[in-house]
């Protein structure tokens, strides 16, 4: 299953393998997350080709920085993700010119957002007090928030990857971000 190789632990040992520069070990990273990590440059640049031609410098980035991870500060595909949203603004900041945008507003709109969600994100991974709350929700809800802003996965990759109704995941991932927003209230 496709899902199964975007396993922390799995993408940890890739990552590791990259940095002894073994080439199988980048094909499997990129056979693994080369879709989802297209998909936020999609998001990002809202150009099919510019989103393949960036995708190919994120993967030369991550080849090369593969030594810079570092697990106890962000999960595996959060650090892909942010290697990836900076890659996607770095181009509209190159062809601001071009159809992508005609004017600066268009790139501060969408880098503010995306360099505030990657320091959140972040910051509550390193928080003992949302790993708190976290184990306070029901492990369905709990999986499902993880998953989502910890590994940036869709909705719909995590209704097939549960196996479970759409619908049901987000409601999983509402109400315990309802409860998660309770529990931390004192601290935000």
């Amino acid at each position: 299953m496709k899902s199964e190789t975007l396993e922390p632990t799995h993408l940890k040992e890739l990552l590791t393998r990259c940095q002894q520069q073994d080439p199988k070990a980048l094909k499997s990273l990129y056979k693994a997350t080369s879709s989802h990590l297209f998909a936020v440059l999609l998001r990002i640049l809202r150009n099919e080709s510019y989103a393949e031609d960036c995708l190919q410098q994120v993967f030369l980035k991550i080849w090369n920085n593969a030594g810079q991870y570092n697990p106890d500060i962000a999960r595996p595909m959060t650090w892909m993700n942010t290697i990836a949203r900076n890659q996607a603004l770095d181009w509209l900041r190159r062809y601001k010119n071009d159809q992508l945008n005609d004017s600066d507003d268009v790139l501060l709109q969408q880098a503010d957002p995306a360099k505030q969600t990657d320091s959140l994100a972040q910051q509550w991974q390193n928080s003992d007090k949302v790993h708190h709350c976290l184990k306070e929700l029901k492990d369905a809800q709990r999986q499902c928030i993880e998953l989502a802003y910890f590994e940036g996965h869709s909705h719909q990759e995590l209704s097939e990857r549960l196996d479970q109704p759409l619908g049901t995941v987000k409601t999983w991932i509402r109400r315990g971000l309802e409860r998660l927003k309770s529990c931390l209230t004192p601290i935000i």
